[in-house]
């Protein structure tokens, strides 16, 4: 069984009240992950978490983390906008610069955001998009080899993120000169691991080189920015990492190296806090008998896309079945004209009829996010179940008529 679910009668009222397919995602779950995060880290006077808009880039959920005293990590100007709409602003919006057009430093600017620049020359565009104010974040490619939890992103060596260490120095520098007074430091080494040493590991590396730049450099470090990474267990089997201790192992880093205090602790946990509160509910509309069996869903790689472009695992039960024996073997597929449009590859599952509800676990976060239209297929309706166990619509599923709205030149 998954590390956590919904009972299967609360997804067969979901779909008797919607279409499938659909994203539900729990309230009630998605305030218990940001308390719980938030009491890991008490011990820290300014600690926030920014969550990752990336993830789970909903108004109704977005609310929810605000209400929960969650901030924003944004990545682009449509997110800046998404959450300045959702009464977000300034110290408590992350701006995360990635290769970002110049006016996006201005946007981040105007709304008073912190922002973590990601290289050297984006010293000069934010200079000139507003200018430099007393704190500013760094993001930290140390390089190397990292071998904590399940890089995604590959080797920090070999990661397009942060600037090098000598390029810190002399940005930091620069910054001063600009008028920084204070810095923050941000890495981010790996992608959904579930060990509770990788946040302990990276505060070592952050804290330890904020020190070393701020007697370097004269300026005082603000805060530490651990970033996102810390992950959920996608396969049953998995242990979910355990918060507290991934806290306190943070702690007994800050003492070593802050001893004193003063310096914040910050996170951008987009994945562990929404991920596993959310669930792609489909139903099984085809099925297929050749060198193996097939079982088609309404949904496709359009809707969650993480096992067509990583082979990532996701855990599929079956409404109704899941005392039932897993004694047959499906490729679990959607219908996009590409081979790699499945969601399970040699699964052994309930044996399945048409007509079935089959609900794809953990995708609370880069789930719905992460879609697309290939072959004019359409996003799916986002809705939320309640605490008090009532749903909400917080998005509706796309129709053509949304698909055709941005061409020019045809009539239809």
């Amino acid at each position: 069984m998954p590390n956590f679910s919904l009972p299967d009668s609360v997804f067969e009222a979901a779909a008797a009240r919607y279409p499938t397919p659909f994203h539900l995602y729990d309230e009630r779950g998605i305030r218990e992950n940001a308390r719980a995060l938030q009491q890991a880290f008490a011990w820290c006077e300014d600690f926030e978490e920014y969550f990752a808009v990336k993830a789970l880039p909903n108004p109704a959920i977005l609310r929810i983390l605000r209400e929960e005293g969650c901030g924003l990590d944004c990545s682009s100007e449509t997110e800046l906008m998404l959450a300045e709409r959702c009464g977000f602003s300034g110290r408590d919006i992350m701006f995360s610069a990635n290769a970002m057009p110049p006016r996006e430093f201005a946007l981040a600017h105007r709304l008073g955001a912190i922002i973590n620049l990601d290289d050297i020359s984006d010293i000069d565009t934010l200079a000139a998009q507003g200018g430099v104010g007393e704190t500013v974040c760094c993001r930290y490619n140390p390089g190397g080899d990292f071998r904590i939890g399940t890089a995604i992103m590959g080797n920090p060596g070999e990661a397009k993120y942060g600037f090098t260490l000598p390029q810190l120095r002399e940005g930091l520098r620069r910054l001063q000169a600009l008028g920084a007074k204070r810095f923050g430091l941000h890495a981010f080494l790996s992608s959904n691991t579930i060990e509770n040493d990788y946040y302990p590991t990276l505060a070592g590396i952050l804290m330890r080189t904020a020190r070393d730049l701020a007697e370097e450099t004269g300026l005082v470090p603000a805060f530490i920015n651990l970033s996102g990474g810390v992950g959920i267990p996608y396969r049953p089997d998995q242990e979910r990492t355990d918060i507290r201790q991934v806290g306190e192992g943070v702690r007994q880093v800050y003492e070593e190296f802050f001893p004193e205090g003063g310096v914040a602790v910050k996170t951008e946990l987009g994945r562990w806090m929404t991920g596993p509160m959310g669930w792609l509910v489909t139903h099984a509309v085809h099925e297929k008998h050749t060198y193996r069996d097939y079982i088609g869903l309404d949904a496709c790689a359009a809707n969650l896309m993480r096992p067509a472009m990583y082979g990532a695992y996701h855990h599929i039960t079956v409404c109704g079945k899941r005392d039932w024996p897993a004694d047959h073997v499906y490729d679990v597929t959607g219908c996009l004209c590409e081979n790699n449009d499945k969601f399970a590859i040699q699964r052994a599952l309930p044996e399945i009829a048409i007509g079935d509800l089959v609900v794809i676990h953990d995708t609370g976060a880069h789930g719905f996010a992460m879609g697309y239209n290939y072959n004019g297929r359409l996003r799916s309706a986002e809705v939320l179940h309640r605490q008090d166990g009532s749903f909400a619509l917080i998005r509706r599923a796309e129709t053509p008529e949304d698909y055709f709205a941005t061409l020019t030149g045809i009539s239809l």
